[in-house]
């Protein structure tokens, strides 16, 4: 057994996280994570202190050759009464889940919009109701048809990753050179994550501007007023999707690393924030068609879908902080 695997079983028979592992040798949690991935090796002194934190000699930790069964039994009783059950990933596995999380990624963020921008054929057919009452014959039934296609999708995305539930509820034991596959797609990802984030607030912040302007330039035009609605709801669809996008994606690294809300001291609150804000979504959808229909102000109830999307965030951070 090589020393990255040594690390690795060792911490996790101790109970430790990454994090946890890194504060007691006074190094970063990448520092870790490239040792148990086999991308780099600890100096001496964090050699020795290895090995006094886990109860081991260094020959242990140094020699291939010396199997960790071999080691004190005091270390190996402690570990039988303290680690938990933990669940075997498979390389092919992690590949597996990876897959399916990226088609989530993409299926979930569009489900999102499409709920979004599902009012947008009432209001963009409004402009020629005087003409051929397309607002009623064509605008309502297409929008019903947005939202079975976004529930549909969100059904889809669901039922696929459930199979990998255990990966929020259980401690996992990856097989070697998992973690060093998923460590440097991660790393690829953190700047696309970082702009998407950005890009998407910037989103919210900027889609109220062509309502404000259209109205003070063309204040009796249902032309220019359909127009920055369409604007608004577009900017505000692709925000919410790229932050979900980026989200559900970053998710499925961290879960495979035990990292941040997926560690395993945190297993019992799991953050499944993504599955938050599908079912904000749809509650947003009930009370849209509700209070239209009741009310028939199709005019003004559109008003609900900036309000909720400006909300997104809010309901995405209350719902971390009540989990936690």
């Amino acid at each position: 057994m090589i020393l990255a695997d040594k690390i690795i079983e060792l911490r996790k028979k101790a109970g430790m996280s990454q994090e946890e592992l890194a504060e007691k040798l006074g190094v970063s949690r990448q520092s870790i994570s490239k040792w148990e991935g086999a991308q780099s090796t600890p100096d001496l002194n964090r050699i020795l202190q290895l090995a006094e934190i886990f109860n081991v000699s260094t020959d242990t930790l140094l020699k291939d050759n010396i199997e960790l069964a071999e080691a004190p039994a005091a270390a190996t009783e402690t570990s039988v009464e303290t680690e938990p059950p933990l669940r075997k990933v498979s390389m092919e596995e992690a590949n597996t889940f990876l897959e399916v999380n990226e088609k989530r990624s993409l299926r979930t963020p569009i489900g999102v919009a499409m709920c979004i921008c599902c009012c947008l054929p009432v209001i963009i057919l409004d402009i020629f109701e005087p003409f051929i009452g397309a607002e009623g014959i064509i605008g309502v039934p297409l929008m019903f048809i947005i939202i079975a296609i976004a529930v549909g999708l969100f059904i889809t995305s669901g039922k696929q990753i459930k199979r990998y539930e255990y990966l929020n509820k259980e401690g996992i034991d990856t097989e070697y050179g998992v973690s060093g596959m998923v460590n440097e797609k991660k790393a690829k990802f953190e700047t696309k994550h970082t702009i998407f984030l950005i890009i998407g607030v910037i989103l919210f912040i900027v889609s109220f501007i062509p309502v404000i302007v259209f109205t003070e330039l063309f204040p009796d035009s249902s032309f220019f007023e359909a127009l920055s609605l369409l604007i608004m709801f577009g900017a505000i669809a692709v925000g919410v999707g790229l932050i979900v996008h980026a989200s559900i994606k970053m998710g499925g690294y961290k879960r495979l690393l035990e990292e941040d809300d997926f560690s395993r001291q945190k297993k019992e609150r799991t953050n499944k924030t993504s599955g938050t804000v599908s079912v904000y979504w749809c509650i947003i959808v009930a009370i849209f068609l509700a209070y239209s229909f009741i009310t028939n102000d199709w005019g003004r109830s559109w008003i609900i879908w900036p309000v909720a999307a400006v909300l997104t965030p809010v309901v995405m951070v209350i719902s971390d902080k009540v989990k936690k």
